[in-house]
């Protein structure tokens, strides 16, 4: 089988190379501002085009906008569009981030995430209305983020924080992410002791209780059975998947058994109400909340082998003649 058309380089609009170079310069003209709104909104300005190499990296193709007529995607791949005269659309920063959180949700994770969205959503807001979200912002308030999420996100392509900031800011930025990751934890560990305080000081029928209370309702959830840090009672864990979901045929019992590895992203006990958002979050009050987990499904082999219905929600024909 003979290729009859070939697709040319990566357009240099979504190549990842082209955007990590920009993002470069961006963060080179953060660096040369002034503390202050400036240094802010180049910060944010840098930040999204390192997300946009960072997806690029894995393929062009995912920055390209669903269309209707493909030619979002057919020029990502290298191709010229014949159709249409407009210029192709990439998708939404936000949507970037989402993305790169699926891909790499051990590397790229929640709180990452919630930063960027956050960060680039203020950029937004300077650049296209007359409010100025970054006016009077203390470099304290964003930066430790913002050095964790490009780490993070240098980290997808086999870099460090060396290759996108001077060697020296880069030292600093370090003991700046080390700094934030102690605070987080003081703090969710203060979080865990209040709780533990307040349960403490409840009766013990009171108590039994709510822990019976927490059982029913750890069994019908979705979620990662763990011992609450704060009560000891029954909680749950719940995270996004990492791995591709594994399956199996039990021919014995006719049951098809789907496994898949999740990475814990949030945590709750309904019998003393701790709540911890976040994996390093979950990482400072114990290991074992941060670990990862298997989730695993059973179907009955015969339905789940079953042939997909051609035509879903139509009545079935009947021609015959009365």
């Amino acid at each position: 089988m003979k290729k009859t058309i070939e697709p040319g380089p990566t357009p240099d609009n979504w190549d990842a190379e082209a955007l990590f170079a920009k993002a470069l310069r961006y963060a080179e003209r953060m660096a040369d501002s002034a503390d202050g709104w400036e240094q802010a909104l180049w910060s944010s300005l840098a930040l999204e085009l390192l997300g946009r190499a960072a997806l690029s990296n894995v393929s062009p193709a995912l920055l390209a906008d669903n269309d209707k007529n493909w030619t979002n995607l057919y020029h990502a791949l290298g191709f010229e569009p014949n159709e249409g005269k407009t210029a192709p659309k990439s998708i939404t920063v936000t949507e970037v981030f989402k993305r790169l959180t699926g891909i790499y949700p051990e590397l790229f994770v929640s709180e990452n995430h919630s930063f960027c969205v956050v960060h680039t959503g203020r950029r937004n807001s300077e650049l296209h209305s007359g409010e100025a979200v970054f006016e009077g912002i203390a470099s304290s308030s964003w930066q430790p983020q913002f050095y964790a999420a490009c780490k993070a996100l240098l980290a997808t392509m086999g870099l460090t924080l060396t290759d996108f900031i001077d060697g020296s800011e880069a030292e600093v930025a370090e003991k700046l992410i080390a700094a934030e990751a102690d605070k987080s934890a003081k703090a969710v560990l203060a979080d865990v002791e209040a709780h533990r305080k307040e349960w403490l000081a409840l009766g013990g029928d009171e108590r039994s209780s709510l822990v019976e209370s927490a059982k029913v309702w750890a069994m019908r959830q979705v979620g990662h059975r763990v011992t609450c840090p704060a009560c000891t009672s029954i909680a749950l864990v719940q995270g996004e998947a990492i791995t591709p979901s594994v399956v199996k045929l039990d021919a014995e019992q006719g049951l098809v058994v789907e496994t898949q590895d999740y990475l814990p992203s949030q945590f709750e006990c309904v019998a003393c109400r701790l709540k911890i958002h976040g994996l390093s979050r979950l990482a400072a009050v114990d290991n074992n909340l941060a670990n990862r987990f298997k989730k695993t499904s059973t179907y009955d082999a015969a339905e789940y082998y079953a042939k997909e219905d051609d035509y879903p929600g139509y009545e079935e024909d009947n021609n015959e003649r009365f």
